[in-house]
């Protein structure tokens, strides 16, 4: 593990202050899992941009092609 020294305003540092102690964790658990939920969100859109750029319209049209034409449950209509 490592240290970082980190600068953050003080509005910031009271309410990470605030946030941490009511998920009764410390300032530094919180700040560590919520800087791998954005690294997290950044890969998967990256991920996902990548996975786009690979996809064909000829297998899309096939795997639609594959479903049936039913009508939605009732809980999925709009």
């Amino acid at each position: 593990m490592s240290t970082i020294s980190l600068r953050l305003p003080e509005s910031l540092h009271e309410r990470v202050r605030e946030l941490a102690k009511q998920e009764n964790i410390s300032i530094n658990q919180f700040i560590s899992t919520a800087l791998a939920e954005k690294i997290s969100a950044l890969q998967t859109a990256d991920y996902l941009e990548d996975r786009a750029l690979r996809g064909r319209r000829v297998k899309y049209d096939h795997a639609l092609s594959r479903v049936s034409d039913a009508a939605p449950d009732k809980e999925d209509e709009i």
